[in-house]
């Protein structure tokens, strides 16, 4: 077995380089103002500018596209919502409602992606023959292993979520399929021994970390397929193109067999 990778240190905040990237657009908008001042009586353009910088270094760092948006959106519509004079307490509500649903993002560094139909059906093709345990490393709403579960009604499914309210989703649509157990809590935490399959769609950050605890844990044989992103260094068995509008790539791994390492 091939050492694992040296896990790198724990890189910085996203939200503090987010919020970096959101005062360097203010500058760049105040140096505007500076040289045309008239601009103070055009808010929504300024916004737009302040956006389109913030994005545009967002996109310099590497960030995910979906921080890329974000930046790009954030201070235009904070003006248009504004002038809805909407009460202080939806402001507070909805901040609520993303914290439920996104929880510590900033810490895991592991969004929200949710699993297409596509990707379900590619994955069980991939189950063994034979009844087996699967396992989803941060399951989401839980539609990824209610589609797996009807296709092999033999297995057992285990999904691990720690945002709540995608948790309490996953929990709600798998109720009626008892070949399904949804777990709140960390992933990092679960055991993989008894696992045949272990699934995961998190990020390129933890992927180290991942195939360290999947080459400690994993028995001979089993397979790890990460959704999109590599494991750093490490040579697939297979990557399977899903027939899907996201083009979604599917890495294949056996952490518990000898593997071969990338050529440089």
């Amino acid at each position: 077995m091939t050492t694992a990778p040296p896990i790198p240190a724990k890189s910085n905040s996203p939200l503090r380089a987010a919020l970096f990237t959101q005062l360097a657009g203010l500058f760049a908008a105040a140096v505007l103002v500076a040289a045309k001042p008239a601009l103070m009586n055009q808010l929504l353009v300024l916004a737009g500018f302040q956006g389109f910088f913030a994005a545009w270094l967002a996109r310099l760092q590497k960030a995910p596209i979906w921080w890329q948006a974000i930046h790009l959106l954030f201070f235009p519509l904070m003006l248009v919502l504004n002038e809805l004079h909407l009460p202080p307490l939806l402001w507070l509500g909805s901040f609520v409602l993303l914290f439920l649903v996104y929880w510590r993002t900033d810490t895991s560094q592991v969004p929200l992606y949710l699993s297409n139909s596509a990707t379900g059906t590619a994955l069980a093709q991939l189950i063994p023959a034979e009844p087996c345990f699967v396992i989803d490393l941060g399951c989401g709403t839980g539609g990824l292993l209610c589609l797996m579960a009807r296709l092999r009604p033999d297995c057992h499914f285990t999904g691990i979520e720690h945002a709540p309210i995608p948790y309490l989703i996953a929990r709600w649509r798998s109720r009626k399929q008892d070949n399904i157990h949804i777990r709140h809590g960390d992933l990092w935490t679960v055991g993989l021994g008894a696992c045949q399959l272990v699934y995961a769609f998190l990020s390129p950050v933890p992927m180290p970390r991942l195939w360290q605890k999947a080459q400690e844990e994993m028995v001979p044989g089993a397979l790890l397929v990460s959704n999109s992103f590599e494991v750093p260094d490490v040579e697939p068995e297979q990557i399977i193109a899903v027939d899907d509008s996201r083009q979604t790539q599917l890495y294949c791994y056996r952490p518990g067999q000898t593997v071969t390492p990338l050529a440089e």
